[in-house]
């Protein structure tokens, strides 16, 4: 939650006082760089998590504030309505002055830091869980978006269209554009597709379920040893959507690696598949992913030009390369989709001419080869 306002240190603690009395804050750790910290109070078993805002923090319809709001009503219905522990439970909260207190989830630790630190290879279980813990997330919340409204709109206006459609939308046009400009445009067959792709995510049917926004590994918190025990963080983008956009990340590189294991997909897919029973059909579920996944391309690719402005080893270059390929590989794999993984391919072989630092072999990186800064 990387936001400007600040608030206060001692006043922040005395609404954590007030929401939990008579208990007294003992130790206050802010966890930097976020409006985040880690407090321990008398009385309690174990330290929580304090989140915070300015309470009419001004900007887009999903403010700081409607955020918090966000996270606060998917962490109760999840927990409340479902009695569901795949996530950090609400302890207490005041959404008038934007002070939300959650339980901690330590000692675990978030997935990406592990996969930076140690490699993949070091963590296999922990990978399994995390693919797991996210199908668990769609199953169980698949058909149950009336209750989830029904409690978020308690908190305030919230547009459902939008949460459906994926907070990075907007930017599909400006990555077609922008390929088009390069000299790969769509032909007319694969326009034809993306129109089917855009109606698929915008009518999931079965497929609608519940996400938190954004399903990489940075918000994934495990066990550094032991059993993983995998659970969910951040929910601030939280809304219905279609379920596979939460998938693309077991299959497509996500923004901050080279490559992922798609061997994961069939974890998520086996557990989606307890609660939305398509997910099994094969022709249903490929199209859904694919979907979702060239979706995903679309948003990636416009930082096109602005990659072209960086310097030749810059790792974002190849980090592109990937993903559109990759999108490629899961069309094909499926048999789904034939035009828009064509001209996938020809965006990549256009990358590789265009940035000669970036035509590498892919299939020689290990899983999660992490995207240098």
């Amino acid at each position: 939650m990387m936001i400007n306002p600040q608030m206060d240190k001692n006043h922040l603690i005395d609404n954590v006082e007030s929401l939990l009395a008579p208990a007294a804050v003992v130790d206050w750790r802010r966890m930097e760089p976020w409006t985040v910290a880690r407090a321990e109070l008398s009385g309690l078993r174990g330290p929580v998590i304090v989140k915070w805002v300015r309470p009419h923090a001004a900007g887009s319809a999903r403010s700081e504030s409607w955020r918090l709001r966000t996270e606060v009503a998917a962490l109760r219905f999840l927990a409340d309505d479902l009695g569901l522990r795949l996530a950090p439970r609400v302890v207490a909260a005041d959404l008038a002055t934007c002070v939300v207190v959650l339980e901690d989830l330590g000692p675990r630790v978030a997935l990406d830091e592990l996969l930076r630190t140690d490699g993949a290879a070091a963590h296999g279980d922990r990978l399994v869980s995390f693919a797991r813990v996210r199908g668990e997330l769609n199953a169980a919340t698949a058909g149950r978006a009336e209750a989830y409204y029904g409690r978020r709109s308690a908190l305030g206006a919230v547009d459902r269209v939008a949460d459906c459609a994926g907070r990075f939308a907007g930017f599909r046009e400006e990555g077609l554009r922008q390929a088009a400009e390069r000299g790969v445009a769509l032909g007319d067959g694969a326009e034809r597709e993306l129109a089917a792709v855009l109606a698929e995510l915008a009518d999931p049917g079965p497929f609608l379920a519940l996400s938190n926004g954004d399903p990489e590994a940075n918000n994934v918190l495990v066990r550094a040893s032991g059993v993983p025990d995998a659970r969910l963080i951040d929910f601030e983008f939280a809304g219905f959507t279609h379920a596979l956009h939460d998938a693309v990340c077991l299959y497509v590189p996500g923004p901050g690696w080279l490559s992922v294991d798609a061997g994961l997909g069939e974890v998520y897919r086996e557990a989606l598949a307890r609660g939305v029973a398509e997910a099994q059909d094969d022709r249903r579920f490929g199209f859904g992913l694919a979907a979702a996944c060239f979706s995903f391309v679309l948003v990636r690719l416009q930082r096109l030009a602005a990659l072209d402005g960086r310097a030749a080893g810059d790792d974002s270059r190849v980090q592109l390369v990937a993903t559109v390929e990759a999108a490629a590989r899961v069309a094909e794999s499926f048999g789904v989709l034939p035009g828009l993984a064509g001209w996938a391919w020809r965006v990549g072989a256009l990358l590789r001419r265009r940035w000669p630092d970036a035509d590498v072999e892919l299939s020689v990186l290990p899983a999660y080869a992490a995207r240098r800064r």
